[in-house]
């Protein structure tokens, strides 16, 4: 009798854990179904380029115009790294009236390019990198653009200066703006080559 009663309790307990089982499954199959129907997605938590950085600031609506009709868009949203020295609008806002709307023509496309790539630097340049290598080099230091020119920078009066080729100065107002693919330091000229 004592084993029939153990059998008897075997046999409870294994038709319990069995239906377990199939409710586990069946609970499965239906999240599984659930999320099929329901899609999720995930948003990766990343950080902009240059050019969503860019675009995500109204300080930079003339430049980011200015990439686009130059369609180096692609290009500034590539790998990298870059450094760019970013014109803010109102740095666009000095050049003589109607430069901006000339140069933003289809037929001015490669001087736009010109003086776009002219303002971008391969490799990333952060402030504390760009003061010490000006420090170690007698107070200048002299980087070649993408565009195949060169700019110097100096600091005068504790703020980073560059010189274009004409002899032009920016003064960096903004430094280190992190970009997934490089760097940003807004400056208040356009520089020309």
């Amino acid at each position: 009798m004592k084993i029939l009663k153990v059998l008897s309790f075997a046999a409870i307990v294994g038709v319990f854990v069995a239906s377990c089982g199939e409710e586990k499954k069946e609970m499965k199959e239906q999240a599984l179904a659930e999320i099929n129907e329901n899609p999720v997605s995930i948003v990766e938590n990343k950080t902009p380029n240059i050019v969503e950085v860019a675009a995500g600031n109204e300080n930079f609506s003339t430049l980011v115009a200015a990439v686009k009709a130059a369609d180096l868009v692609s290009t500034l949203s590539g790998d990298g790294p870059f450094t760019v020295f970013a014109p803010t609008n109102a740095a666009f806002e000095k050049l003589p009236e109607g430069t901006v709307e000339t140069l933003l023509k289809p037929e001015n496309k490669s001087t736009l390019t010109g003086i776009l790539t002219y303002h971008v630097v391969a490799g990333k340049f952060d402030a504390a990198s760009v003061i010490d290598a000006i420090n170690s080099n007698d107070g200048s230091f002299t980087v070649t653009t993408v565009q195949g020119g060169t700019i110097t920078m100096s600091i005068q009066d504790g703020k980073v200066m560059l010189k274009d080729a004409k002899g032009g100065m920016a003064t960096v107002v903004i430094a280190d703006v992190d970009a997934s693919n490089g760097i940003i330091h807004a400056i208040d000229a356009v520089v020309m080559h």
